[in-house]
């Protein structure tokens, strides 16, 4: 992800230290743009990029999703039972809402009504005050579980869904008219028109964020694909690095096995309303017989009104089946339009992913609490090609270790810490962190594959020297306490620093023991 070069101090006007050449820098061909509607801002997320104090596995940050989606789930086949005995005009008139999680942290509201067919219904996902997330990779790890258990999805399929649905809520942040146009009465009247849709901003999320996602057919079509892939959001896409090409390309995917789906069911509903006449006249045959013959005239007016009844739900499935094979056929005229269209960006792009010849820079952003600023991808000719988000980095201890690039980054913030971290060198970003607070300010040193710092005891702010491996698991911690602007040498096999009253410190340098 970029941050919006107007989010930035100017930082070229700083300083930019040139670190190394030649280790993994890219050479994007420059891509023509100028089809994309240049007058509407770009959808950039800002996240929270330092490393965190707590950090959640993948598949529990999932899970809060999967707890949502069991509960729309289940209110649904709760549902059933009333639906199913409803006439199909009774339907039509009938709306309900089902209500999963907490309101303060994470909630859904699934709204479906019979009214307004050109509308959608819609899903509507909360983030309470109490939200924690602070990024938008978890925030979709979040929706795509819900996805999964609310409306069977598959993994992929639901990621997919869920990065669209985002972009989405970006891209019509703040459009209440588009919104109002858009999704029925039930949905636009319990939304606040303040919080609808997604701010970029991650500390904008809680308390102040409702998702809105589309409601569809069922089955793969229980999301409206057509709304959440709109030009809009396809033209964010197209401003990607890369033009959104794999991203739009699994959605085209995705559309196709829409359009077979609808078929099919289109030709169940009709093979099914076929059945249906027929049984129906068979039974009007008999009422006529049993007319003629004189019976009960009460019990056969009510079994002829039951056929006509029965008869306007034959039709409703003839409708339901034509409905859905105009649906299909949108489907297969949207993917095949949209694989046109990947395959003209295809041919303007050029993605090179085998990182080529270039080299890294570093911006100094700030000097307290410690000298920070971010890393920059320059190309072989100078230009700036990436700029990392992780605007924390602690300038002075950037190194590379084996191909890593390892520095400290962060600050003790919030839901922040001063971690050990390795930058992924294609989208510079964290690519792992340790687990033991650093001392902002420390320095980072190295001694063949080891790695020393000063490591902080936050509650009695205690220092200690540390030496971890270049995966940031700590080997060994010394037990005298350092100063906290201890400095570090390794001479003849031993390990010189000062004690937390400046006096010299003489340790083994591999289990940080005292020397005596």
């Amino acid at each position: 992800m970029k941050i919006p070069k107007c989010a930035l101090p100017k930082y070229h006007v700083i300083i930019a230290i040139i670190l190394f050449a030649g280790i993994a820098a890219a050479g994007y061909a420059q891509v023509n743009k100028d089809e994309l509607q240049q007058d509407l801002p770009q959808v950039v997320f800002i996240n929270f990029n330092g490393p965190h104090a707590r950090i959640d596995t993948r598949e529990q940050i999932r899970q809060i999703g999967v707890v949502l989606g069991r509960q729309v789930a289940d209110g649904e086949r709760a549902m059933a039972p009333t639906l199913s005995a409803m006439t199909a005009e009774r339907r039509k008139a009938y709306s309900y809402k089902i209500e999963a999680g907490a309101s303060n942290r994470y909630s859904v509201a699934h709204y479906i009504s019979g009214e307004e067919e050109s509308k959608n219904n819609s899903d509507v996902f909360g983030l309470g005050v109490d939200a924690g997330v602070d990024h938008v990779r978890n925030l979709r790890t979040i929706i795509q579980g819900y996805l999964q258990t609310a409306y069977d999805y598959n993994e992929r399929d639901a990621a997919l869904l869920a990065e669209y649905i985002t972009i989405y809520n970006a891209v019509y942040r703040g459009n209440w008219d588009y919104f109002t146009n858009r999704y029925k009465a039930q949905v636009v009247g319990n939304v606040a028109r303040e919080k609808a849709g997604l701010s970029i901003r991650y500390d904008e999320w809680p308390g102040r964020t409702m998702i809105l996602i589309p409601l569809g057919y069922g089955g793969l079509s229980s999301i409206d694909t057509s709304a959440i892939s709109d030009s809009r959001v396809v033209e964010e896409l197209r401003r990607e690095d890369d033009m959104g090409i794999q991203q739009r390309q699994d959605m085209v995917n995705l559309k196709e096995r829409e359009a077979d789906e609808a078929e099919q069911r289109a030709r169940t509903e009709r093979d099914a309303a076929s059945e249906a006449e027929r049984a129906n006249d068979q039974e009007r045959q008999q009422i006529a017989q049993e007319r003629e013959r004189g019976g009960d005239e009460e019990d056969l007016n009510r079994r002829e009104q039951a056929a006509d009844e029965r008869d306007r739900e034959i039709q409703q499935r003839r409708e339901d089946a034509d409905k859905l094979d105009e649906f299909a056929e949108q489907k297969t005229q949207e993917a095949q339009q949209e694989r046109e269209e990947i395959a003209k960006d295809q041919q303007a792009a050029i993605v090179n992913e085998d990182l080529g010849a270039g080299f890294f820079g570093i911006a100094i952003l700030r000097q307290e609490p410690a000298i920070m600023g971010k890393i920059i991808r320059f190309d072989s000719n100078g230009k700036e090609v990436k700029s990392s988000p992780l605007e924390t980095v602690h300038v002075r201890t950037v190194t590379i270790i084996g191909g890593k690039v390892l520095a400290i980054a962060g600050e003790f913030k919030g839901n922040g810490a001063v971690r050990l971290i390795e930058v992924n060198q294609s989208s510079l970003e964290i690519a792992k962190q340790g687990d033991d607070d650093i001392l902002p300010g420390s320095l980072l040193w190295v001694n063949g594959s080891d790695l020393y710092a000063i490591t902080v005891d936050l509650a009695s702010k205690s220092y200690y020297l540390g030496r971890f491996n270049t995966d940031f698991a700590l080997q060994a911690k010394s037990e005298v306490k350092v100063n906290q602007n201890a400095g570090m040498t390794i001479q003849q096999g031993r390990l010189l620093t000062q004690k937390e009253d400046g006096s010299v410190l003489i340790l083994n340098p591999v289990d940080l023991s005292v020397v005596k």
